[in-house]
């Protein structure tokens, strides 16, 4: 195998997929990367047997066919050093190693069997569909913030994606937050699906993302899903577990309508964060007419409040909130004017952007 390539063309794909591969492996083979040249066309694929992700490159010089696999972070760091304009030759040399050149640089690298590269087992496709990549990624970005991670109730450590009514939804929790936001999909009648993609591979789907208005082809399966991205091929297993249902948590009878001007909510909770318990960063909001008084107090005995004008007319209300979570919402939304939508001091709030029917956001309160 040998193949001459511009570091220009290399690095953008080897950085996406060498992301794939963990630093820390059970078998040797999945620190490396493969690489596959065969009808004028590398083909680099990593993984970690749960996410996998091949990149193609169409290479301009004819090239010697072949598969061998290198390790990923050495290669990738070789190639980040080089110059911008440098252009690099990998062939497969004798004795399982790898000969890297650029200019006056040579490096030899120890190599692994391509027979001995995992592939992720392909399942039965049970749904296609294509949507343009700026609304998947606009999905991911608006509920991606509320995924668990490492919580023992696994369903939770990744996203639920659920096509219903021509509409794909993903929707996140962690147990104490949800977040849930809808695009609209061109799907056959009865096409009903529900899938929970894990963490890592919506974070690296998410990095595969361009936005703008070129596709994305996602292969729904059994037990995995594919999405062809570009010249990239992205493939993640499903983690196998019942999501709650969403539909339950989302509140329907809040009566009590507040309105605040986003940054100016967000300023203050910063500054009331402050002073919040370091361990469970709760503040209390106290809403009455025309005006929300938020405090905070921790354990030292110190204590930080102000006072925000907003639009609400109605009862007092007072409620405690984990202010982490108030941030995160405020800081995901685009609206100037954000709603919050409670019933009583016990009952989880209702947070969308003015302007934003695409979105929504749940936060249960705590007790203070």
């Amino acid at each position: 195998m040998r193949f001459v390539i511009s570091r220009e063309a290399l690095i953008k794909p080897l950085l996406l997929v060498a992301g794939v591969v963990e630093r820390r492996q059970t078998l040797p083979v999945l620190s490396n990367i493969l690489l596959v040249v065969e009808e004028g066309q590398l083909s680099m694929t990593g993984t970690d047997l749960e996410v996998e992700l091949v990149a193609h490159i169409q290479l301009l010089e004819a090239p010697e066919t072949g598969a061998i696999t290198v390790p990923a972070r050495k290669l990738m760091d070789i190639c980040k050093s080089l110059s911008d304009d440098a252009m690099i030759e990998i062939s497969a040399g004798e004795q399982g190693k790898a000969q890297i050149k650029s200019g006056r640089s040579k490096f030899s690298l120890t190599t692994l069997p391509a027979s001995d590269f995992p592939n992720v087992e392909d399942s039965p496709e049970a749904l296609t569909l294509s949507l343009p990549q700026s609304s998947l990624r606009h999905l991911i970005e608006k509920t991606g913030f509320s995924m668990a991670q490492q919580d023992v109730r696994y369903y939770l450590n990744g996203m639920l994606m659920e096509v219903k009514d021509q509409t794909l939804r993903a929707v996140s929790t962690d147990g104490h937050r949800l977040a849930t936001c809808t695009a609209a999909v061109e799907v056959l009648p009865g096409s009903d699906h529900q899938i929970i993609v894990p963490r890592k591979g919506i974070l690296e789907l998410a990095r595969l993302l361009q936005g703008g208005d070129n596709p994305v082809e996602l292969v729904i399966g059994s037990s995995h899903i594919r999405a062809n991205v570009g010249d990239f091929t992205f493939t993640s297993k499903l983690v196998d577990g019942k999501f709650p249902d969403y539909r339950r948590v989302i509140p329907r009878n809040g009566e009590k309508v507040m309105l605040g001007d986003r940054q100016e909510l967000r300023q203050v909770f910063s500054r009331i964060a402050i002073l919040s318990n370091e361990k469970y960063r709760g503040v209390r909001l106290t809403l009455g007419n025309g005006m929300l008084q938020v405090m905070a107090n921790n354990p030292e005995q110190e204590e930080a409040e102000e006072t925000v004008a907003v639009d609400y007319e109605g009862d007092a209300l007072e409620i405690g909130f984990n202010v982490n979570y108030l941030l995160d919402v405020l800081s995901i939304l685009n609206s100037d004017v954000v709603r919050f939508v409670l019933s009583d001091s016990n009952s989880s709030a209702l947070v969308q952007g003015f302007d934003e029917e695409d979105a929504l956001y749940v936060v249960m309160p705590m007790r203070m």
